[in-house]
């Protein structure tokens, strides 16, 4: 499984961890940026990490930023991202199970490496159960499609 991971300057460290983290499990984890602490803009990146998922450059992404706020804007902005903030496991695997989220935006001030790793081991290996809860994944792209026309 291909995954796509961005920070911003306040998810850098957490960033960091998660790429180790990432290829140590065997996952092909490619980084966006950003690559050092130095203040940046998180659009761009939240924009980059989206759009690989989107046109099919990667299975899944992963963001990051100091609340996951403003990451989770940006991906949901990009056609076909379901970005879904997680502040816990429960969360994570809710997110993929129910919605099918396809990246997952972690919250580098208030989710801990330890807790982090758990999240993101929990939404990878967690499928959506399909049912009612794919009928609604698909309500959404018919209205995202309806509001690009």
């Amino acid at each position: 499984m291909k995954i796509v991971i961005g920070s911003d300057h306040g998810g850098y460290e957490l960033k960091s961890k998660l790429i180790e983290f990432l290829k140590n499990s065997k996952y092909d984890a490619a980084d966006i940026g950003t690559h050092s602490k130095d203040s940046c803009d998180y659009p761009l990146i939240g924009f980059e990490v989206a759009r690989a998922v989107s046109v099919g450059r990667a299975d899944r992404g992963v963001l990051i930023c100091r609340t996951g706020i403003g990451m989770a804007i940006i991906a949901n902005k990009v056609p076909g991202i379901r970005a879904g903030v997680c502040y816990s496991v429960k969360m994570a695997k809710s997110s993929r199970e129910h919605n099918d989220c396809n990246v997952l935006v972690l919250a580098a001030d208030y989710t801990e490496e330890r807790l982090a790793k758990k999240i993101l081991k929990i939404w990878l290996n967690t499928n959506s159960l399909g049912d009612r809860h794919a009928r609604r994944v698909k309500q959404i792209d018919k209205l995202e499609t309806k509001l690009r026309k």
